[in-house]
């Protein structure tokens, strides 16, 4: 494929957005047309983005009343939307019914939670009315690496600490190793709430700092279980407790359960080396993961222990690019019949 792949960025101005910006103009297929922000619209990519001036310049945010102007008709287009939760789909329709009045071919990659639920009623008992649930049969939730076969037109991503905890449990849970029962922690940096300060994420009340929150009732633990049910074919209940660490970046989740009978160490890392041989972007470690190692990267470290009948597996991943915009071009790779780590293996900085 030698003809750009014409990409947009809807809700480009919040951290994910900011990640796909960075990642699209390294990506060698994919252009971008336009950094959608109605907050910012006119206002120039750099101010919001100091780090990404040596890109984009001169590069302004459009609105979404506008974006589609400079985008011929008939083109192939890429759609990233990185808008928050509950906003996300209506835009997403919207941009989709502009595209076909240009008949443009296209594929979606959502980052919100709007697309990670085939159910209506099971996104609406947690996140409230959905913007256009017309649209869910159109998209397919899942972690690429869960999803080898599965041909998609449109994909919601899965959250970041779905993504990590998935990368670690659905192999579990496939090996009939263990019984059904995950008992999950999982410690996330301040970036994975935004760009707007709150009480319990702003940095003075993060640093030097470590916390659990919503304890067993955090909203992400039904997208975890439905998620790895459809990828294991097999069900399991998920018991998770979430923590705020005092780290910008990264999410570190360690997911334990009982064996039916005792299990190795050797055996168990057996079970994810088979899982992945195939997955360019999950590694498999002999000792424990650790974020600096994974940090502004799309890669995923994964380590396990055993001892008797209790294993527990390590995962580590860049909240921000594994976790969201990284793992959104994974995907839009794939939907485009690209290469999936294309645009996604420049090395990553180390001491961060």
């Amino acid at each position: 494929m030698s003809v750009a792949i014409q990409s947009v960025v809807l809700g480009a101005t919040g951290y994910v957005g900011g990640e796909l910006l960075r990642l699209i103009a390294a990506h060698p297929q994919f252009e971008l047309a336009a950094a959608v922000s109605e907050s910012r619209g006119g206002q120039a990519i750099a101010e919001t983005f100091p780090h990404l001036a040596g890109v984009f310049a001169s590069t302004l945010f459009g609105s979404h009343a506008d974006w589609l102007d400079g985008i011929d008709a008939g083109s192939d287009l890429a759609l990233f939307s990185a808008a928050p939760h509950g906003a996300s789909a209506k835009l997403v329709a919207q941009a989709l019914a502009s595209a076909s009045s240009k008949n443009l071919n296209i594929h979606v990659v959502d980052s919100s939670a709007d697309f990670r639920y085939a159910d209506r009623a099971a996104y609406e008992a947690i996140y409230g009315k959905h913007g256009a649930p017309e649209l869910l049969p159109e998209f397919y939730s899942a972690v690429p690496e869960h999803a080898a076969n599965v041909v998609a037109k449109h994909v919601g991503h899965p959250g970041c600490f779905a993504t990590a905890v998935l990368l670690a449990s659905v192999p579990l849970i496939q090996s009939g190793l263990t019984e059904a029962e995950l008992f999950v922690s999982g410690t996330t940096g301040s970036t994975g709430s935004g760009r707007s300060p709150q009480a319990g994420t702003h940095h003075p009340e993060r640093h030097s700092n470590l916390y659990a929150y919503k304890p067993l009732a955090h909203r992400h633990a039904p997208e975890i279980a439905a998620l790895t049910a459809a990828a294991a074919g097999r069900k399991a209940n998920v018991h998770f407790i979430p923590h705020s660490g005092p780290f910008a970046r990264g999410i570190y989740a360690t997911v334990q359960a009982k064996t039916k009978t005792a299990v190795s160490v050797d055996q168990l890392k057996s079970v994810f080396t088979s899982a992945y041989a195939n997955s360019p972007f999950v590694q498999i470690v002999d000792s424990t993961p650790r974020l600096k190692d994974v940090i502004a990267s799309n890669y995923c470290q994964i380590g396990v222990a055993a001892d008797n009948d209790t294993v527990v597996v390590m995962s580590a991943i860049d909240n921000l690019v594994k976790g969201a915009a990284g793992g959104a071009v994974q995907w839009m790779n794939r939907l485009w019949g690209l290469p999936e780590s294309t645009g996604l293996l420049t090395a990553a900085p180390g001491w961060v």
